[in-house]
């Protein structure tokens, strides 16, 4: 092995570890790209941090070294949620490594997480979301490619509480415009149909029959949201046209896509739907990811309920 602090990338056996750990995040458990990239941060900065350390091979490494990790990381400022997904990164590591045979034993399965604070997610009310699809249809007239696109995306990230990288990746092919159902590939590439309301369905058709041909080039395959430049927009192009356009609502939050999500799961629950469907729909994993949302419903409510009641 190379000396310690020295770039990992160049240094053994560590580096052939890396390698074939990437090759198992990517191939065996079918990650997405960023989150492969954070994984591969954490543990490289875990092994450089144990190497300094003097451990020399995975067998090397035992729980005190992964809790003075942690503990560095605590030093250096880390946030409650960074320090328990660099926890969560780990164990899954130490678990891999356990299981294919490059360690002894599983170092981290001991290895507990600080609880992260939970914050309640940003929101629009309902009278500023309509804000914000009006003011959009207003800027969309039919001559208008980009305003027509801009108004499909805002209407189907609140119709359906899809994520920015669900939208992105959406095919012309995945729209049922007669069941108003569109069909997303969410994290795993797990397929899941998520239904959409009459206003979404006339912005997606007024894109796709209107706009959308103004933009098409040869590069736009079967993308839905094309840039424009004719490829398929990127999650930087929607966010920012998710911030320009509330940036015009007076008095309204500085939210993303992922805000406009949140608003459309809250938006449910106050209409009574139950959480598993909200929990299909946004094809969250578990349910307690779900449950968050009911926070903030129960929130207002006693907000709502101090202000009103005589006797609060």
């Amino acid at each position: 092995m190379g000396q310690p602090g020295g770039d990992l990338a160049c240094q053994t056996p560590y580096a052939g570890v890396l390698t074939a750990y990437e090759r198992h995040l990517t191939a065996e458990r079918d990650l997405a790209p960023h989150t492969v990239r954070a994984y591969l941060g954490d543990i490289t900065d875990l092994l450089d941090h144990v190497s300094r350390l003097g451990c020399a091979d995975l067998d090397s490494i035992d729980l005190r070294d992964l809790r003075s990790w942690l503990a560095k990381q605590q030093t250096l400022g880390r946030s409650r949620t960074t320090l328990a997904r660099r926890a969560t990164a780990a164990r899954v590591f130490t678990s891999w490594a356990a299981q294919t045979g490059r360690a002894k034993v599983d170092a981290g399965a001991l290895l507990g997480s600080p609880k992260p604070h939970r914050t309640l997610p940003a929101t629009l009310t309902a009278q500023e979301i309509r804000q914000l699809l009006d003011a959009a249809a207003e800027l969309a007239p039919e001559a208008d490619t980009i305003g027509l696109r801009d108004l499909a995306m805002l209407e189907l990230l609140y119709a359906t509480g899809i994520r920015v990288g669900e939208l992105t990746g959406l095919d012309v092919d995945d729209l049922d415009q007669e069941r108003r159902l569109v069909r997303v590939f969410g994290k795993g590439r797990k397929e899941r149909s998520v239904p959409y309301g009459a206003p979404a369905g006339l912005a997606v058709v007024a894109w796709v029959r209107g706009g959308r041909p103004r933009l098409s080039t040869v590069t736009s395959g079967p993308a839905l949201f094309l840039g424009a430049r004719g490829g398929r927009i990127d999650q930087r192009a929607v966010r920012s046209v998710v911030h320009t356009r509330l940036a015009d609502l007076p008095g309204g939050p500085d939210l993303g896509p992922h805000g406009l999500r949140h608003t459309a799961a809250t938006h449910l629950l106050e209409g009574g739907a139950d959480l598993r469907t909200v929990q299909e729909m946004l094809g969250h994993a578990s349910l307690a990811t779900t449950q968050v949302y009911t926070h903030v419903t129960t929130d207002r409510l006693r907000s709502a309920y101090r202000q009103a009641h005589p006797r609060a």
